[in-house]
């Protein structure tokens, strides 16, 4: 297997503290999510997610807590979920339509590979929840440059499969657990246009005390 990242240098090895790159400036500056209506097969296989996976988790993480965990869905492992899914609307919203129903079974057939990202804060008595949970959302947006930068097209998208306590016991979450996301990830069958954007100049203060 050709491997796309290096291998994690081993812990205590000296390392650069700034890696200056025009192309890595260009990357992040052009970084576009795909459209979820246009994400297709192939994606990538067990090998290269397991390696997108590891280059995902180098993130901020205070404590070395690792307070997030993936679920991966792939083949029919993400139909089984969709009807289960479907059931756990019906039982929550007992008014739901078929259309709806019909809806829910094929959120995760929008791309081959799916990745559910759950926030997993750990109790040290130490960390913050919340800044616990803020390093789940990095590890989300990681997720996305890694799979971008090794040639998958990517959207991290919530929707409310991210918010019910139905799907949570699904998907097995233990108390304090909850979704961060589903990444979606496969190859583009068409390339996505920019979109408006915010104008950080007007974002931005300086605190003068």
């Amino acid at each position: 297997m050709t491997q796309n990242f290096p291998n994690a240098p081993a812990v205590g090895e000296p390392m650069v503290a700034v890696r200056p790159s025009t192309e890595v400036r260009e990357f992040l500056s052009l970084r576009r999510s795909a459209n979820k209506a246009a994400i297709g097969a192939p994606g990538p296989d067990a090998d290269k997610l397991d390696e997108i996976l590891a280059a995902a988790t180098r993130v901020p993480d205070h404590r070395r807590l690792s307070p997030w965990r993936f679920i991966v869905f792939e083949g029919e492992a993400r139909q089984r979920f969709g009807e289960a899914a479907a059931q756990v609307q019906k039982d929550e919203a007992p008014l739901v339509d078929d259309k709806a129903l019909e809806t829910t079974r094929g959120l995760l057939m929008r791309a081959p590979v799916v990745v559910a990202v759950i926030s997993s804060p750990k109790d040290d008595n130490k960390t913050p929840v919340w800044e616990q949970e803020l390093s789940a959302g990095a590890l989300c947006y990681n997720l996305l440059l890694t799979a971008n930068a090794a040639g998958w097209a990517g959207c991290w998208l919530t929707e409310w499969i991210s918010f019910s306590d139905g799907i949570n016991k699904v998907l097995g979450l233990e108390h304090g657990e909850r979704v961060a996301g589903f990444l979606y990830l496969g190859t583009a069958t068409m390339d996505p246009q920019e979109r408006a954007r915010s104008d950080a100049g007007s974002l931005i203060s300086r605190w003068k005390g």
